[in-house]
C-alpha cells in the first residue's frame, strides 16, 4: 500500500492540522481484511478476519466517535522454526470513525471472524416529531382574560363630523 508524507503540508499551512491528521490516520492497512455492512437503517456490522486470535488477545474501545480494534498476539511458548510464513499473524490496530449516536451493541469472535454490531440510537429529543396544528377560531386570546368581545360587522367607512 502506498503511503503519503504530509510533513511538507504541516510546514506550509496554518490551521489545517486537524484535517491533515485525519488524512494521515485515514490511510488504512490491508490487514486485517474487513467488511462493513448495513443491516437496516440504524444497524450496522463490521466483520474482521482475524484468524489465530483468541478473544483475550483482541480489544475493542469506543472513544467518542471512534471505534478502535486492537489485536496483540501473545508470544508463542514453543520453539518453532518457521520455514515459510504465509499467514499474516501479527499485531494490528484498526480505527473506525463512527457517526453521531452510533454505539457498539455486541461483539463476537467465532471461526476467526470478529463481528462488531453497531446501532444508531437517536435520543427522543432529536427525533423528528409531529406537531399538532390547533384552531384559534374558538380559543380566547391571551389578552381577553377569558371574556369574549363582540366585533361590529359594519363594513361601511365611518365619517367624521366636521
Amino acid at each position: 500500500m502506498r503511503s503519503f508524507d504530509y510533513r511538507p503540508l504541516y510546514r506550509s499551512t496554518v490551521g489545517f492540522d486537524r484535517l491533515l491528521d485525519m488524512l494521515d490516520t485515514s490511510v488504512r492497512s490491508d490487514w486485517p481484511p474487513y467488511n462493513i455492512e448495513k443491516k437496516s437503517d440504524n444497524d450496522y456490522r463490521i466483520t474482521m478476519a482475524i484468524a489465530g486470535f483468541s478473544p483475550d488477545e483482541v480489544e475493542l474501545t469506543q472513544d467518542g466517535p471512534e471505534l478502535i480494534v486492537t489485536g496483540q498476539k501473545r508470544p508463542s511458548q514453543e520453539n518453532r522454526q518457521i520455514l515459510h510464513q504465509g499467514l499474516a499473524i501479527g499485531d494490528f490496530k484498526q480505527a473506525f470513525k463512527l457517526a453521531d449516536h452510533v454505539k457498539v451493541a455486541n461483539a463476537t469472535l467465532e471461526n476467526g471472524l470478529l463481528s462488531v454490531d453497531l446501532v444508531r440510537e437517536i435520543p427522543e429529543e432529536l427525533k423528528p416529531r409531529r406537531i399538532a396544528i390547533g384552531s384559534t377560531r374558538n380559543a380566547p386570546s391571551a389578552g381577553d382574560n377569558g371574556k369574549t368581545k363582540q366585533i361590529s360587522q359594519n363594513t361601511e367607512p365611518q365619517r367624521k363630523a366636521a
